[in-house]
């Protein structure tokens, strides 16, 4: 009869801490992930991966919500995570160069300091980090400037993307609001 009790009151103990267990709700930024070639695992599961992957962007989606972006929620001048929650990652498979400078194969933060007619982009050794809080300009491995531009319909999502098939060359367009701005990248 003891060891009856004993269990039932082991269960219910069991029972309790569980219930107090909850999944996390939805993230109002979800992740998202962007790989040059387009479409990378798709095109590797079907067997039509013509070319080697070259990199992969992984990143939080923020959306508008009637907010004011550039200047508000974004500060001009600030360095910012480039997009929401953990700071934007790009990994590169392969040596790239960006603005002539060569950047090894590996994991990278991507960082923009966001201006009105260009962003600094920065890539840094730090990953695994939540937005810039812990941003060290010592690690950084290369800043760029790349000119921003406005676009014609304000994007309601935070999108980065690879952008163009030529060879040897890509662009990772970066656009939220209504503005754009595009890094080269070759190899």
């Amino acid at each position: 009869m003891k060891s009856f009790l004993f269990g039932i009151l082991a269960m219910l103990c069991f029972i309790s801490v569980r219930a107090q267990d909850s999944l996390p709700g939805l993230d109002k930024s979800p992740m998202d992930m962007s790989y040059y070639p387009v479409n990378y695992p798709i095109l590797k599961i079907q067997h039509k991966a013509d070319a080697p992957l070259i990199a992969r962007v992984i990143y939080g989606r923020p959306q508008k919500n009637n907010r004011v972006i550039f200047g508000d929620l974004v500060p001009y001048h600030s360095v910012w995570r480039l997009g929401a929650n953990e700071a934007t990652e790009i990994e590169f498979f392969k040596d790239v160069k960006i603005n002539n400078k060569k950047v090894p194969k590996g994991e990278y933060t991507l960082y923009a300091i966001p201006d009105t007619s260009k962003w600094t982009v920065i890539l840094n050794r730090e990953t695994d980090t939540w937005g810039a809080f812990d941003y060290d300009n010592k690690k950084d491995v290369l800043r760029v400037n790349v000119p921003v531009k406005k676009q014609g319909e304000p994007l309601d999502v935070m999108t980065i993307c690879f952008t163009g098939n030529e060879k040897n060359k890509t662009e990772l367009l970066m656009a939220w609001d209504d503005q754009e701005a595009l890094l080269p990248i070759s190899w």
